[in-house]
């Protein structure tokens, strides 16, 4: 039995370290460069944060009513098929949070070389950070909460100081006219991206003091506080280098901290983005790992992923899988293309896992959700519209991952066959 060792504040943390990567310090210049206008811009991330709350109330409801390990893997399993929460839990395995964990591993090597003077391959730092992180949470679920809540404390300290250098200290640019292109879809594709991660947190539920009460609460003050960071860091970004200037730009959060604090400013911006990105990388080992030992627990994986360490009571074995699989693909470096294919199959999930709420209320349990069922229909519609999005912008890799995912599929009739046999 996992061990009930994590309260609202490290649940919090938790739901805001699933979001919060190093996507906000390099997105808001590519939702400039679609979007065109300030308005607009900010339009777009507000939408983006709207979006977002919703699906953390779609995920706090669900979460009431199943608050057991695994998160989406079990309201799948209970609302359609054991068939389709296995494809869920062996996309995250092959596709999802292993390629998620390999870049972002990488981007905290990047980082740390601009800090740090290192010989060693950016690749290989990756996958010993990754191993740094696997041990801590192979030692229980509150080191590695603890361990996640100072990342997330430090990154939210970066981010609004990043807000404060770009609203207070900066000067302001000459005035430039905003980009002409307002292409407000594809502008909503990376905003998104950029709020996901909040539903994993709900994969540690049967790690929670009391899932039913500090889940919903951590999930609705969690995406909330995320809300208040983006928006507060598009607006420096917009007051500092204007919309041309964002759209101009690769690395906006770089340029902002340059503009008001010099060459110590690039310095800073590197240790931010290297904690944010560790900060994620560590919430993914968390969390992640509960999906693979629920599915051993099902008898659909190897019964070994399924056991706990009798003293720490982690799953160590699901544990050290996620890792291993993930620092293979950084040392190999194929995370690059993994990455273009996350997107879509990601929010397949997304709208899958809503749609269980209208299931559940068919067999008669009453959904108290605000606005359902309009609202669940809405968060349906806007993660399947950004699949048909990722689809129609890049085909070869939204295919990649799709294969992938019901590669599943077999190894789902293996399974179940020794099972039944």
């Amino acid at each position: 039995m996992l061990a009930r060792r994590i309260g609202l504040f490290d649940a919090t943390m938790v739901v805001m370290g699933g979001i919060v990567g190093s996507g906000i310090f390099v997105n808001p210049a590519i939702v400039a460069r679609s979007a065109g206008a300030p308005w607009l811009m900010i339009a777009a991330w507000l939408t983006g944060g709207v979006a977002a709350m919703i699906g953390a109330f779609v995920y706090a409801e669900l979460s009431r009513r199943r608050p057991q390990a695994g998160g989406q893997y079990v309201y799948l399993r209970d609302a359609f098929h054991p068939g389709v929460a296995f494809l869920y839990g062996w996309a995250l395995l092959v596709v999802i949070q292993t390629g998620g964990m390999a870049a972002c591993a990488i981007v905290f090597a990047r980082y740390l070389e601009q800090l740090v003077p290192l010989s060693a391959p950016e690749s290989l730092l990756a996958a010993v950070a990754m191993a740094a992180l696997t041990l801590i949470n192979c030692l229980g679920v509150k080191a590695g909460s603890r361990v996640q809540s100072a990342l997330m404390v430090l990154k939210i300290a970066a981010i609004t100081a990043l807000v404060c250098c770009g609203l207070l200290l900066a000067p302001a640019p000459a005035h430039a006219a905003a980009g002409e292109q307002h292409d407000f879809g594809t502008a909503l594709i990376p905003v998104l991206f950029a709020y996901g991660g909040f539903q994993t947190s709900c994969f540690v539920a049967a790690e929670m003091n009391d899932p039913q009460r500090d889940l919903p609460r951590a999930l609705i003050a969690g995406v909330g506080a995320v809300i208040a960071l983006y928006t507060l860091t598009v607006l420096a970004c917009l007051r500092t280098l204007g919309a041309a200037g964002l759209a101009a730009t690769d690395a906006p959060a770089h340029d902002v901290a340059v503009k008001a604090l010099g060459s110590a400013g690039g310095a800073f911006i590197a240790a931010g983005i290297a904690i944010s990105t560790l900060g994620f990388l560590s919430q993914s080992i968390l969390t992640a790992p509960r999906v693979y030992f629920k599915m051993a627990e099902d008898g659909l994986f190897p019964r070994v992923v399924g056991s706990v360490h009798p003293r720490t009571l982690a799953p160590v074995a699901a544990i050290v899988l996620q890792g291993a699989l993930a620092a293979a693909i950084a040392l190999l470096g194929t995370y690059e293309i993994i990455l273009r294919y996350v997107v879509a199959i990601d929010f397949i999930f997304f709208s899958a896992t809503a749609a269980c709420l209208f299931v559940f209320a068919r067999r008669g349990e009453p959904v108290t959700m605000p606005g359902h069922p309009f609202t669940t229909l809405v968060f349906i519609g806007i993660s399947l519209s950004v699949v048909v999005a990722t689809f129609v912008h890049d085909p070869v890799h939204s295919a990649i991952g799709l294969t992938l995912t019901l590669a599943g599929l077999p190894v789902y009739l293996l399974w179940r066959k020794r099972r039944i046999g």
